[in-house]
């Protein structure tokens, strides 16, 4: 049994001891991270709990392993963020993104606000303790991350990562209670009832509807006879495919621009349901026709785009119409239906909706891939190519002695390579499994190590008056920006409640609070106001936690 007694003893730092320590932490923390308190759970963020307990009962890893493995997860991580957020990074100031962005920015300025403070007039005077108890407040773990990857040049680096990971541990818990508990003020402040503000927000998705909407008519204005698809797009200023059309006379055809159209013939129209009347009024009148019972040679199919010198380029560019004689009508991305404009970029993995004769489809999937097993294979080179990248670029230095880093470097680059890759020939495609099993990785095995370094001496600094001054200013940063931000977007911008709760959690980077958000509304506006904010928080949750680093004294 001495074997097995070497394996799992305090104070073992061989390989194997190694592995089966970092496996029980990992597994430990994700299962117990599971667990749900009132309704919340913690998730992977208690491997950080589970790895402070085995070092405060003497479990270590040998140094140099530890911090390879830490900024190797840190990586792993901080780049598979980099890929998730990019595409949304520079779309979420569109469509009405930039109030929301912006109220998110002034939380963000907010709780670096208040920590400095803290840190001038309050009695948290060690900042790498401060910046531990800024990054647990708003539950944010790449801040964390890139501020101990700062801390680490310092001549007393490792002590001083401890300390912050344990100021982060400390004020983690009431960070996720507090981003819930603003909420709860808010909808207290302005008396708001929950399902007013859920059929406000289904009332509004109705009326502004702009998926692809199928709309077959039938033409009798005299006034299109003889008018080509080329000039019918002239006349209405909206963005439409004709899909198919049928003749007076039965016959099927695949329209393009320099067909005509006749009083009488049936057209398959591809547009928004807000523009619907608009065709109605220049065409003719709305008919129901089973397109699928028709018989015709004219079949819809989806084709994969797997082949990767197709990622970018403009659908108009395939010239389906001359090449083909096919016509796109949808282009399904992500699980989100888009108009097939011939501006429109295509990317790795989108599945483009065609129509034509089914060997004429045939030949253009066999040119755009329509392999599912090419996009199981993960773009491993882009993936490295990318991590040289950040660290060079992390590691330059861009004045006042302040470098990105190896946590904002990777962020960087990851964002604008899956943003614009496509021009330099790098494929950023990631099927959503192995995004996520990156992501995980990473993060469990970077927690995993700032947990176990950080739980020697744990409790010793953590259940004392400091200790406790930790968790209150923390749970002072996490509420403060958070209720003033909210009556802001409340009372001066007139936001959703909904949407409030989203823009708190996705401010605050923090799944738990919308797992709740979602949970306790039934409507998924919390994610959709969440998703538009957190890419630029989380680029400046994780720029903020590394300046305080460098540039308090």
């Amino acid at each position: 049994m001495e074997w097995l007694l070497d394996l799992i003893s305090p104070g073992q730092t061989s390989i194997a001891s190694t592995l089966m320590l970092y496996s029980f932490v990992i597994a430990a923390g994700i299962y117990l991270g599971k667990l749900k308190i009132l309704g919340v759970s913690l998730g992977v963020t208690f491997v950080l709990f589970v790895g402070i307990v085995m070092g405060e009962f003497g479990y270590i890893v040998d140094e140099h392993i530890l911090k390879f493995v830490r900024e190797f997860g840190l990586i792993l991580f901080i780049f598979s963020i980099g890929l998730q957020v990019g595409p949304g990074f520079f779309a979420s100031f569109k469509h009405g993104g930039v109030v929301m962005n912006g109220l998110a920015v002034l939380s963000v300025a907010l709780s670096v606000g208040i920590a400095v403070l803290i840190f001038f007039c309050g009695n948290i005077t060690d900042k790498s303790a401060l910046v531990g108890v800024m990054s647990g407040a708003i539950t944010n773990t790449p801040g964390l991350a890139a501020a101990q990857q700062a801390v680490s040049q310092m001549t007393d680096g490792a002590a001083e990562a401890n300390i912050m990971a344990q100021g982060y541990a400390a004020a983690y818990p009431l960070g996720v209670v507090g981003i819930i508990l603003a909420m709860f003020i808010i909808k207290g402040i302005f008396s708001i009832k929950v399902p007013n503000e859920v059929k406000e927000i289904e009332d509004e998705a109705a009326a502004s509807q702009s998926k692809p909407y199928l709309l077959t008519l039938k033409v009798t204005n005299k006034l299109v006879d003889g008018k080509t698809m080329a000039q019918l797009h002239g006349i209405i200023n909206a963005d439409f495919v004709v899909s198919r059309m049928m003749s007076a006379d039965g016959d099927i055809i695949i329209p393009k621009s320099t067909t005509e159209i006749h009083t009488g013939d049936l057209l398959l129209i591809i547009c928004t349901e807000t523009e619907a009347d608009v065709f109605t009024a220049v065409l003719g009148t709305e008919e129901t026709v089973d397109w699928k019972q028709t018989a015709t040679p004219v079949l819809s199919r989806r084709i994969l785009i797997t082949k990767s010198e197709y990622n970018g380029v403009t659908l108009g560019s395939l010239r389906l119409h001359n090449g083909y004689r096919l016509n796109a009508t949808r282009v399904n991305r992500a699980g989100v239906d888009l108009l097939a404009t011939p501006s429109l970029r295509l990317q790795m993995g989108d599945r483009l909706t065609v129509v034509g004769d089914p060997a004429d489809i045939e030949r253009l999937a066999a040119r755009l891939g329509n392999s599912m097993k090419r996009l199981n294979q993960p773009n491993l080179i882009t993936i490295f190519v990318g991590i040289i990248l950040g660290i060079i670029l992390g590691s330059i230095n861009i004045g006042f002695g302040m470098k990105l880093g190896l946590a904002g470097g990777p962020l960087i680059v990851a964002i604008l390579l899956s943003r614009f890759g496509y021009k330099a020939k790098l494929v950023t495609y990631t099927s959503s499994a192995a995004s996520l099993l990156l992501r995980e990785l990473g993060i469990t095995l970077f927690l995993a190590s700032v947990g176990i370094s950080a739980g020697k001496g744990f409790s010793a600094n953590v259940f004392n008056m400091q200790g406790m001054w930790w968790v209150i200013w923390g749970f002072v940063i996490t509420l403060v920006p958070l209720v003033v931000v909210g009556i802001i977007a409340r009372k001066k911008y007139k936001i959703n409640y909904l949407s409030i709760m989203g823009l708190f959690s996705g401010g605050c980077t923090d799944p738990p609070a919308l797992a709740y958000a979602s949970s306790s509304t039934g409507n998924d506006q919390p994610a959709v106001a969440y998703s538009t904010v957190y890419p630029l928080t989380m680029f400046l949750r994780v720029v903020a936690a590394q300046a305080l680093i460098l540039i308090l004294p």
